[in-house]
This record gives C-alpha cells, sequence and structure tokens, in this order.
C-alpha cells in the first residue's frame, strides 16, 4: 500500500489524494490489472472504500482509491463541493493516471463504487468504454435520491424547492467567504429518520468509522447539480459494458440498484442481494463485506481476465 498523489488530469490544478494496493507478489516489470474504487458522498478513501480497495488487491488486482475533488485530501475550492459532474470526471481521471502506469495493462481496468461512489462508476463507464467492468455496492443515484427521497416516495417535481435552495446559497456565497453547506449525513442522531439513517450518523460521526477528512457535510450549492443529475442517464444506451450490483435486502437504497440493472444495455449484468443487510452493513460490516468481495473478487477476475 503507498498513498500517491497526481494531477487531476481533467483540472491539473487540482492534485488528488489516493492510496494504491498492490496484490501479493506484485512484480513491477509484469504488467496487472487494475481496480479504481470510488468513495460515497461524504465519505474518504481511509473508510470503506479503502477497505474494499485492500481487500480486491488481496484478489490479484492493482487497486485504487482516492479522494474526490474538493474533498478529503485531494486539492480544489471551495472545499466539501458535491458536484455529480466533477465526481464522475474524476473516476476517468483516475483512468488517466493509470494509463501511465506501466504494469497496469490499459485494457484491463474496471472501477466500483459504494453509495454515490457507485453511481458515479457507473455514469464514467457509460462514456467512457476504459472502463472495461463496473461493480456496484449499496448504489445511489445521488440525482434520484434527493429527487425522490431515501425510499422513491417523491416526485421529481416536489423537489424543485430545492433547486432554488441551491441557486439562493450560491447568490449567498458569493456575497461571504463562510459557503453555505447541507449535511450529506444526520449531523445529529436525534435528526436521523430511521435506523438505516441513524446509521449513517453512527458512521461518519462516531469511532465507527470517523475521519478528520471527512466531515459529513457538503456545499449547499451542489443542490444545483445534483436535482438535475441522472448517475444512469441513456445507461439503456451506452452503459454496455459487465455489471454486478451489490445490494442489502433490507436496504431502503435498493431500489437505485434494482434501477440501475433494469436500465443498463449490458448483456452481463447482475444483482447479488446479500440477506439481511441494510445500506450501511455492506460498508464495514464484516461478514457483509465478505460476502460482497467474495462475489466482486471472482466477477472482476473474469471480466478482466487477459
Amino acid at each position: 500500500m503507498t498513498k500517491i498523489s497526481f494531477p487531476n488530469s481533467n483540472n491539473p490544478t487540482i492534485v488528488m489524494s489516493a492510496v494504491i494496493n498492490f496484490p501479493d507478489g506484485f512484480d513491477e516489470a509484469k504488467i496487472w490489472p487494475a481496480v479504481i474504487v470510488s468513495h460515497p458522498g461524504g465519505g474518504v478513501k481511509e473508510q470503506t472504500a479503502g477497505t474494499y480497495a485492500r481487500e480486491l488487491a488481496k484478489a490479484g488486482f492493482v487497486t485504487i482509491a482516492y479522494d474526490a475533488s474538493y474533498q478529503g485530501e485531494s486539492g480544489g475550492e471551495p472545499r466539501q463541493l458535491e458536484n455529480p459532474h466533477v465526481r464522475t470526471e474524476d473516476v476517468s481521471a483516475v483512468v488517466d493516471y493509470l494509463t501511465t502506469l506501466p504494469y497496469v495493462d490499459k485494457e484491463r481496468i474496471g472501477a466500483m463504487g459504494i453509495c454515490a461512489g457507485a453511481g458515479y462508476t457507473a455514469n464514467a463507464a457509460l462514456q467512457d468504454p476504459r472502463i472495461k467492468a463496473i461493480g456496484t455496492v449499496s448504489a445511489v443515484n445521488i440525482g434520484s435520491m434527493f429527487r425522490n427521497g431515501w425510499e422513491n416516495t417523491v416526485k421529481d417535481a416536489d423537489a424543485s424547492p430545492y433547486i432554488l435552495a441551491g441557486s439562493n446559497a450560491r447568490t449567498a456565497d458569493a456575497a461571504s467567504a463562510d459557503k453555505a453547506r447541507m449535511p450529506l449525513a444526520p449531523e445529529k442522531e436525534s435528526d436521523a429518520p430511521n435506523e438505516e439513517l441513524r446509521q449513517t450518523w453512527e458512521y461518519y460521526h462516531t469511532p465507527r468509522a470517523q475521519y478528520p477528512t471527512a466531515p459529513g457535510f457538503t456545499t449547499a450549492r451542489s443542490l444545483n447539480q445534483i436535482i438535475t443529475y441522472d448517475a444512469y442517464h441513456k445507461a439503456e444506451a451506452f452503459l454496455t459494458q459487465p455489471i454486478l450490483a451489490v445490494a442489502g435486502a433490507v436496504a431502503g437504497s435498493k431500489w437505485m440498484s434494482d434501477d440501475l440493472i433494469a436500465r443498463a444495455a449490458s448483456t452481463d449484468k447482475s444483482l447479488h442481494v446479500v440477506e439481511g443487510a441494510n445500506h450501511m452493513d455492506l460498508y464495514d460490516g464484516e461478514e457483509y463485506v465478505a460476502e460482497t468481495v467474495s462475489v466482486l473478487a471472482p466477477f472482476f477476475t473474469a471480466r478482466l481476465s487477459a
């Protein structure tokens, strides 16, 4: 495992921070398949993304978990911006970086993500065929989630006030050095509407998984891009790569994994349901992560074979 940094090819003023993991017996003189791991909205590479990157490295891949632009230890201002279009482009920027490494096979690069990172991975893949296979864990299409709610109970049009809120935040930001912000996870345990979302508070704000560079909020201006974003836009035409989606059977977010599999043009697509697991269990629940890796590892091995 090595901590690295590199300029973001989409915006060279931003330096990306990442951790690269190597499989046992790694030989730099050989050519290896690689898997990119994208963290959830509000997360960083040291949390669940790092866990999956380490586990997949054990299966024979060079893996890279990175901090998104404007987040974690990566550069960019304003801090904590969650612009879905930038996050999607970050995935391709990491592909760009991997293609410069002599020990990475350019024809065997896969990508996976957790939560919103899974949605960004899908969106990157449908516009970047250099990504040869994708895996998703507790997938969230962040636009759908903000528009339609955690359990898909809100109509699109009812989300219009959030677009106005994003515009108002931009106006306020223009007049102040202090940027308006909003939570990506409940900031207090009492703010959580149910047990599953209480666990998001626990994950980001208690010793369960809290990390100094993951404050759990984003800029309120991000609403302008989030509300109108669809991570699966034109998936029925362009998302042709092999896909394995993993979701918890009792996850409120499972409908977004179902939607991905339904909409993708790929003829090699499947959904693995982890019984008894909710959305957050797949982040760090030992038995649930083990089951998820047990299907992701052979999936990537088969689809990224030489």
